[in-house]
Parts: C-alpha cells; structure tokens; sequence
C-alpha cells in the first residue's frame, strides 16, 4: 500500500459558497459548494482514490481487500471493515442551521450507527465572523421548546468570533453551529446524523422548508453550561502539537518548512493528513510519496504509518493529522 489521495467530493448545500473550488485550484461553477467530502467511507457519498495503481478504487472496497493493512489491527477489532473518521473542508457562505448530534449509545439505538463527535479548525474567517457553540446560560427542556418555536434559541448559545488558526472540539450533545464566512476543516466520527434544531425557516435546494428534528434532539442535548468551550494552543515552528486528544481520534497541526518525521506506525491507525497551507510532500518508509497541495487530503494505511512530511518548496506548510485511539 501507499499513502493515498482521492477524487474531488463535492456536497452542492444552500448555505454553501464558492470558496472551496478556489481552495483547491479549481475553476469555480455558480453551484453553492457547502462540504468537500475529502476521506469518506460513508455509503451515499464514498471516497475514490485518484492515484496510483489503485486508481478508481473505492475506499470500502479497499478495506474490505486490505483490511488490518490499510485500517489498523485495533481500529479493524473495534470498529469492524469501516473507516470510522470522516474528513471534510466546509465553506460557510450562510449561517448552517443549529444542531446536535448523538452520542455512541443513541445513535447505536436509533440508527444502527457510529456516534458523531468532531472537531473544527478554522481556515478563513471574515471580519467579525463567528461560531455558536455550547449553552451560555442554562435553560429546561419547556425553555428548549418555546425558543426553538419563537426563534430565540440562538440567544442563549455561547458565541465566539472566531480567527483563521482557532479550534473548537465539539463532543456529542454539544449544540452548535458555523456562522457565515466562516471555512473549516471537520474531522469527525464517521456518521452524517444530524438533528437539526433550528434553520432560520430556510428553504432548501429544492424549494421546500428543510426538516426539523427539535424532538429527537432532545434526548441528544447536553444541557450542562461549560466555563470554555475553546480549544487553546500554542504554534511550534517545525514540529506537532495536539488539539484534540478524545476517546475517538487524536488531531494534531503540524507547522513546517523543512522535514518533519512522524513515527505512527506504533499506534496501529491509518493516519489522515489534510494540507490546509503550502503544499507538502508525504513520503513513507518504503519510499512511497505524493505531493498534497493546499486544500486536498489524504490517508497513509497503517502499514505504511511511519513517513516524513516535507515542505514541497521551502515554504511553510500547515497540515491536520488525524488518527484513531
């Protein structure tokens, strides 16, 4: 195996802007581009390698092939033959509706699935821009209702201006949602549920009133108010530092314009690599390489998880870097 990139993955939203075709080199179209699906073992909308002799090949049908090879022997005993990350770029022209997600346990009962618990790093941001994330006061499940109906439940989230380099992690239960001129890079559990709270009685693509799920939400919402709801950290020129430590993935940025070594191969998980600056060249221990340009991502298997990361150009470059625990 080999570290592996993937075709272009387009999710056409109503809040969607034009700005990811431009992150990733492309002429833009006049389609409202939301979501850049970049690594997706997702059934409706599965990732295609577009290099090397396994050209074409789709992501599931490589792990059922490789197995333990391309996933991990403890993420294959855990999760069975299914990528458990889903990687995505996401360009908020207009504010996404207010949601939640569930927990393991619920969505397990209700959906037969894998929770979805995800973290964001900010790309772009405009001037004054900003995410809601969190409660800021508390309210009752009677509160939860009249505010969803009436509109006000944006009142009582927490909202932070938000600056490209900015991190939050958003665990299951967590209410939220990206505001507009806003772009970042998800990582999250492999799983599209989501309950939609309130959506500002927008219409969809397709002209009718997008569907609610103020009821199933409840069960899902952790109420609990939170003293910080942001992720702090501190850039290192030429090396990693980890934002996201949880029991289902571990995210690091890594920052450099030399070569960085990343001895992964121990922690028995492909690895995710997603270039949000520059352009860097991933080269593996046997000799493997590609070049990942800004706005692209990619997976290196397990088997091949101890590799360099080197500036393409002597510039900076700034990647995420995604594992599973």
């Amino acid at each position: 195996m080999y570290p592996l990139l993937f075709q272009d993955n387009f999710h056409n939203l109503v809040w969607g802007g034009h700005r990811l075709r431009q992150f990733k080199g492309l002429p833009s179209t006049d389609e409202p581009v939301g979501e850049s699906w970049e690594i997706s073992d997702i059934p409706t909308s599965e990732s295609h390698v577009r290099n090397g002799h396994l050209m074409g090949r789709s992501i599931h049908s490589l792990i059922e092939e490789y197995g333990a090879q391309l996933l991990g022997c403890k993420v294959l005993e855990r999760y069975g033959a299914v990528l458990p990350l889903l990687v995505k770029f996401i360009d908020a022209a207009q504010n996404l509706s207010v949601q939640v997600h569930p927990n393991e346990a619920l969505a397990l009962r209700r959906h037969d699935s894998l929770g979805k618990t995800e973290m964001w790093y900010v790309l772009k941001a405009e001037p004054g821009a900003s995410v809601l994330c969190g409660f800021k006061e508390e309210i009752s499940e009677e509160e939860y209702f009249r505010r969803v109906e009436d509109g006000t439940i944006i009142d009582v989230l927490a909202r932070h201006e938000v600056h490209a380099g900015d991190v939050f992690f958003i665990p299951a239960g967590r209410v939220h949602t990206i505001c507009k001129g806003i772009m970042v890079c998800e990582i999250q559990q492999s799983s599209d549920i989501t309950y939609r709270i309130f959506d500002y009685h927008r219409l969809d693509l397709d002209g009718k009133p997008r569907k609610l799920h103020t009821m199933e939400a409840l069960e899902a919402i952790d109420f609990k108010v939170y003293p910080d709801y942001r992720t702090h950290y501190t850039l290192l020129p030429n090396d990693v530092v980890c934002v996201v430590d949880c029991p289902y993935f571990v995210v690091n940025v890594l920052v450099t314009d030399e070569t960085l070594s990343r001895k992964l191969l121990s922690k028995d998980s492909f690895v995710t690599l997603s270039c949000l600056q520059g352009a860097a060249i991933i080269t593996d221990f046997e000799g493997n390489n590609i070049k990942l340009q800004e706005g692209y991502s990619c997976l290196v298997p397990a088997s091949q998880a101890d590799f360099t990361v080197k500036s393409a150009d002597g510039k900076e470059v700034r990647l995420l870097e995604a594992w599973v625990k």
